[in-house]
């Protein structure tokens, strides 16, 4: 459950940040985090809904070009598609070992971790979130046997690169 937070730093918390004995620079960088503090807050209050995904790809497309020792999204992505596609799977195990231990709320934590390295792994491939979407419209009300039958026979034979 996530408590509500107050998003207005409190007089203690703002006259912490600028206490005698600190330096300018600490009680700035005490301010930052305050306000870091605030914006996080401001995101776990809102209330969660579909357009979270769209979101968390532009954030995770954010990140692509950015320093790996400060991002975790930019570390997956300067590691490779290999080492996405394998934390995705990881992830996806460990998804289904709590789906079939019956633990709802560990299997909530997994399955949002799937869903996190699922748009990693888009951000790598260069899939956007709307060709996704445009997909699962094209295949609503559709029988899912049916759909599975009109796809194309594949193979998963290596790409030429």
């Amino acid at each position: 459950m996530i408590k509500k937070v107050s998003t207005k730093p409190s007089a203690k918390t703002a006259s912490k940040a600028t206490g005698k004995g600190q330096s300018k620079k600490a009680a700035s960088a005490k301010q930052a985090e305050t306000k870091a503090e605030i914006v996080q807050d401001d995101l776990l209050n809102e209330p969660a809904d579909k357009t979270v995904l769209d979101r968390l790809y532009d954030v995770v497309l954010s990140r692509k070009d950015t320093d790996p020792s400060v991002s975790h999204s930019a570390r997956l992505l300067s590691r490779g598609t290999y080492k996405i596609a394998q934390k995705f799977g990881e992830e996806a195990v460990e998804c289904l070992i709590e789906a079939v231990a019956g633990r709802k709320d560990l299997l909530v934590g997994e399955s949002a971790d799937v869903l996190y390295h699922l748009v990693v792994l888009w951000v790598d491939a260069g899939v956007t979130p709307e060709e996704v979407w445009a997909e699962l419209r094209r295949r609503e009300g559709v029988s899912g046997i049916a759909e599975k039958a009109s796809r194309p026979k594949e193979t998963f034979a290596k790409k030429d690169k």
